[in-house]
């Protein structure tokens, strides 16, 4: 197992409450980790993840709520 594996494997996943059950496009996010914010697509747990630093994922956040991206 590495590393980045090792870490995942404390993952508390939550997807988002306005997600359906639809089989959508849907993302589930872990806070918990040690100075790491995870991503996954909610339709494959199994499969890979993204990680970023805190830091970038605050932005990120930040900047979705500033409606600074084109949907």
């Amino acid at each position: 197992m590495d590393d980045l594996t090792h870490h995942l494997s404390g993952a508390r996943w939550r997807k988002s409450s306005l997600s359906g059950d639809d089989g959508g496009n849907c993302v589930e996010v872990a806070t918990n980790l040690p100075g790491l914010v995870a991503v996954r697509d909610s339709k494959d747990p199994s499969g890979p993840a993204l990680t970023f630093g805190l830091g970038v994922w605050s932005a990120f956040v930040k900047d979705i709520k500033r409606g600074s991206f084109e949907v």
